[in-house]
């Protein structure tokens, strides 16, 4: 696999995000089939791992991959976020979301930022965190006080590297200014652009970017023409019925694509958002081995400068319906 470098941190090119292994995200799943997929991830180079103690019910996403990576630790570049798992008795603030349930609660107060990254190296069955984001901009807190909490980690030893996940460039340069920032985690993909701003900032920090649903939820597979029951992704305007068809036809020129190029249509989409910055890393997630396999072999891909125009002007013309997550 090949690897990049997030400031000072190498990680391999394609990682795997972990939040599709816990049930209620893409429907229902169990453990066994979850762990295989993890293995799967790691046996083919996928050894950043990202996941957030709110992904599942009571930690259960960060207790799995805790179980995957045991005997193997020193392999893994484990990344998880905290501020959406809120201790009981605790205020939440509203993070504004463009899915159905219409926010999401955050509480990134710096006198719980320890509890929350202990807590998840119990989950993680680990002693140090390799990577620790906030996992959302807190709206009551002045991102660099919880940047100040985040600081008191590494200099305690519990975590290596420090990140920031779905910030504006001014929140992320406030940050990087109390501690150096290794990384900013926001949604990047064929049909959602990285803000300009915030890319230009990171690179001007020398902060590398994480880009996560770099898949566009699953629909950049070219696979989904429907959901099923108990999928998150009905919350999702974009995979309304009636959006998800006319996004399936004006993606067809990207499908048609991949199909002459011997590629698959995802590997055709990480290829491509690997080929936008030297500094980018992205972090597909999947439930099945052999399209885990098939994702990461997109890292060793080198598009022609004719096939990247070809795209360019394919997504000129794909203007899609429905908002995501942010």
């Amino acid at each position: 696999m090949k690897t990049r470098v997030l400031g000072n941190l190498e990680v391999p090119a394609i990682g795997f995000g972990a939040m599709v292994l816990s049930p209620g995200v893409y429907g229902e799943i169990d453990d066994t089939r979850a762990e295989a997929a993890l293995k799967a991830a790691l046996d083919a180079g996928g050894t950043h791992v990202d996941t957030s103690d709110a992904y599942g019910s009571d930690g259960h996403n960060e207790r799995l991959v805790g179980r995957a990576i045991k005997g193997r630790r020193d392999e893994v570049v484990v990344a998880t976020k905290f501020g959406l798992a809120i201790p009981e008795g605790e205020p939440s603030r509203s993070y504004p979301v463009g899915y159905a349930f219409g926010e999401l609660r955050v509480n990134a107060e710096p006198r719980l930022v320890r509890g929350y990254a202990e807590r998840s190296l119990r989950n993680l069955d680990t002693d140090v965190i390799d990577l620790y984001y906030a996992h959302y901009p807190d709206p009551g807190v002045p991102i660099e006080e919880t940047a100040g909490a985040m600081a008191e980690l590494v200099r305690d030893g519990l975590v290596r590297y420090l990140g920031l996940s779905n910030v504006s460039a001014a929140q992320l340069r406030a940050a990087h200014a109390v501690h150096p920032v290794t990384a900013v985690q926001n949604e990047w993909s064929m049909w959602r652009p990285v803000d300009a701003d915030l890319l230009a900032t990171a690179r001007e920090l020398g902060v590398g970017i994480v880009a996560w649903s770099p898949l566009g939820n699953g629909f950049l597979t070219g696979t989904v023409q429907a959901l099923g029951e108990g999928d998150f992704r009905h919350n999702a305007p974009r995979f309304s019925a009636e959006n998800l068809a006319g996004n399936n036809d004006r993606y067809a020129p990207i499908r048609s694509l991949a199909t002459h190029l011997g590629l698959t249509p995802a590997q055709l989409a990480l290829a491509w958002l690997l080929h936008q910055d030297e500094h980018v890393v992205t972090i597909p997630g999947s439930r099945t081995p052999a399209h885990i396999e098939e994702n990461l072999a997109a890292a060793d891909l080198t598009l022609h400068p004719d096939t990247l125009a070809r795209i360019d002007e394919a997504l000129r013309g794909f203007e899609v319906s429905g908002g995501t997550l942010l």
